[in-house]
């Protein structure tokens, strides 16, 4: 059987710190060459002429929610994948507070199964750990998912851990990559009461910074390092908020060999408390978004290594949800289809370096997770990429929103970079704002 062969002629190829003006051949699904120049070999050959735009591989998002099962009005696994796609994420790591939560291997392999069926990306889930299922943790396969998530703060789903002793046990007894979700939920509930006396459930949406406050988290992210140092657990701390809490990390040694992680998300970067006025609950997280000064020192920290991953925390809900009043309106917000044009918007704006941009959402999260094959542009890894210009600009409305929920932050928003193509282990799976009909995501493996 004929070989399938796609070349990619004159990228600016961006891997490992290098940029370097090259072409590529795909063959099947994987990465045949890559070279100064490839000459076409055959008739049957697909030739893409990319013209200087850049080559880069796809991105891995460690954090996303994707809804299902259970909460499907507002999200699926395969809606979010193709906007996934549009968006320059090939593989996406899934969160356990569905409906039922994936806290059983029974429920875990439920959502394997759903995501073999309908997702356009690659795909891999986070088994959730409560208060009382230590026996589940123990039965899971480390090889078959990508990790343990933990919320030692409560979000949606309520799937909170609170009890010491059970975060300890979990913590001394396995080996996967234990993520968390770190906010005080003691403190939370008292500022939460003392602005609802206040203010009833109509707290300005500007509160949730000074609600969900930088001692929320420094709390419970200092806690849970501290816990990590004494049991020797790998932990890895999901969206920091705060410039306090980049001190809690080191950049003293490569990732490969740090017990001890943390992430940034796109929302963390961009936005600041000062667009609570016009943006409302369209911007509430969980953690929230802070001050422009806690913004500038997640920005230091992501640069000088101390944070070593971007994500989205894609946490799509339905607009009739959001537009409630404080207490009632979710959040979480979506974000797989523009984080990586919003990164390389920062680019422009000279923050960061397209090398760094590559590095940290998609050579680091496969160090991290020890994703197998993936993450990178090197021969025989499987060919997940992404073809970005980066001087065609395009503005966020409705009509190209593929968001299930349809609405987005950067509604609005003119982005300098546009992406042109996305292959999935090899296949064109997205070409200039159409997903083409390929299902081509495969179920993540790991070095482990």
């Amino acid at each position: 059987m004929m070989k399938q062969q796609t070349l990619i002629k004159n990228a600016r190829i961006v891997n490992e710190g290098k940029i370097f003006e090259g072409d590529l051949l795909i063959e099947d699904n994987i990465i045949k060459e890559i070279d100064i120049s490839i000459s076409v070999k055959s008739a049957d050959m697909t030739v893409i002429d990319v013209e200087g735009n850049y080559l880069i591989p796809g991105m891995i998002d460690d954090q996303v929610h994707f809804r299902e099962p259970g909460l499907t009005h507002k999200a699926n696994i395969e809606t979010e994948s193709k906007a996934a796609l549009a968006g320059g994420i090939t593989s996406f790591i899934e969160m356990p507070n569905t409906n039922p939560q994936t806290t059983t291997v029974e429920k875990l392999e439920e959502k394997f199964a759903i995501a073999a069926r309908s997702s356009h990306a690659n795909y891999s889930f986070m088994f959730g750990g409560t208060n009382d299922n230590l026996d589940e943790i123990l039965k899971v396969d480390p090889k078959s998912v990508a990790g343990l998530k933990l919320f030692l703060g409560s979000s949606t789903g309520n799937m909170l851990v609170d009890d010491p002793k059970v975060i300890e046990k979990i913590f001394s007894s396995t080996d996967m990559v234990i993520s968390v979700h770190c906010e005080d939920e003691a403190t939370i509930k008292k500022n939460l009461a003392k602005y609802t006396e206040e203010y009833g459930d109509d707290i300005p949406m500007a509160m949730h910074p000074i609600i969900r406050s930088e001692d929320a988290c420094y709390i419970s992210s200092s806690k849970a390092i501290e816990l990590a140092k004494k049991t020797g657990a790998r932990l890895h701390v999901f969206h920091l908020s705060t410039g306090k809490e980049t001190k809690l990390f080191s950049n003293k040694i490569p990732l490969k060999d740090k017990k001890i992680t943390a992430e940034v998300c796109i929302h963390h970067l961009w936005f600041s408390d000062k667009d609570y006025a016009k943006k409302g609950s369209h911007i509430k997280w969980n953690p929230a978004v802070k001050t422009s000064k806690d913004r500038d020192q997640l920005w230091k920290a992501l640069l000088d290594d101390r944070i070593d991953v971007i994500a989205t925390d894609h946490a799509p809900h339905t607009l009739e949800e959001k537009n409630n009043p404080y207490t009632s309106a979710p959040s979480g917000g979506p974000l797989v289809q523009h984080a990586l044009v919003a990164l390389f918007e920062a680019h422009h704006q000279g923050k960061i370096s397209v090398e760094k941009i590559v590095e940290k959402a998609c050579h680091n999260p496969a160090i991290l997770f020890d994703v197998e094959k993936r993450g990178y542009i090197r021969e025989g890894y499987f060919a997940d990429l992404v073809i970005l210009d980066p001087q065609n600009p395009w503005t966020v409305n409705k009509d190209n929103i593929l968001y299930k929920c349809g609405w987005s932050p950067f509604e609005g928003n003119t982005f300098k970079s546009r992406i042109t193509h996305t292959f999935v282990n090899g296949k064109l799976a997205y070409n200039n704002f159409k997903i083409l009909d390929v299902k081509a995501g495969e179920r993540l493996t790991f070095n482990r």
